[in-house]
């Protein structure tokens, strides 16, 4: 099975991200890896993401808001799969 990497930019979603994430926990499909960039939150988005115990998760943090763009191509340079996709929050 290919690795399939899922791109999530995150930014004070905390009403909807918890939703993201169980949506692509819940897929048939299980080769995959989940890369959550959050754009410096101020809300709980961190807390709500951290909450998954899921090594498929990863999760990095802006110290400065840049932006969706600036999110997804930080997520495609540390993308594994052989195919990507965008699941924004």
């Amino acid at each position: 099975m290919n690795l399939v990497t899922i791109i999530t930019p995150c930014y004070n979603a905390e009403k909807y991200i918890k939703e993201t994430i169980e949506s692509v926990l819940s897929q048939d499909y299980s080769n995959f890896e989940l890369i959550i960039v959050d754009d410096c939150s101020t809300d709980k988005s961190k807390k709500i993401i951290k909450s998954f115990n899921d090594p498929r998760i990863k999760y990095y943090r802006f110290d400065k808001n840049q932006g969706v763009a600036a999110a997804r191509n930080y997520a495609l340079d540390r993308a594994k799969g052989k195919y990507v996709t965008f699941l924004d929050s």
